[in-house]
């Protein structure tokens, strides 16, 4: 086998893998913050502002979504990190006594 011919499979190989493969981006997912009568408004904006890394007015403005409308959106993820933030908000919240729950939904 020649090395011309060697070039030539690789080639059309690398072409016809190319024309084969479809990129699709992954699915994402909104984390949402549930509204509970016992989580006080200032550790909500806490949450946010350090595990969503939101502004203040930012933070306040999802809080008070949580707040009057039964739940935010904290941000869109991939589903690992989604479903990485969910668990750290929740533990967060069961180790500061407080029944704060968060979980997700696709976009």
């Amino acid at each position: 086998m020649s090395g011309q011919n060697l070039e030539e499979i690789v080639r059309h190989t690398v072409s016809e893998t190319k024309s084969r493969t479809d990129i699709k981006m992954p699915r994402k997912y909104k984390v949402i913050l549930l509204n509970d009568d016992y989580t006080p408004m200032d550790f909500v904006v806490e949450v946010l502002k350090h595990f969503f890394h939101l502004s203040e007015e930012s933070a306040v403005q999802v809080m008070l979504q949580v707040h009057f409308q039964g739940k935010g959106v904290c941000g869109v993820f991939t589903r690992d990190i989604a479903e990485t933030k969910i668990a750290l908000v929740n533990e967060y919240a069961r180790m500061n006594q407080h029944p704060l729950l968060s979980s997700m939904e696709p976009e």
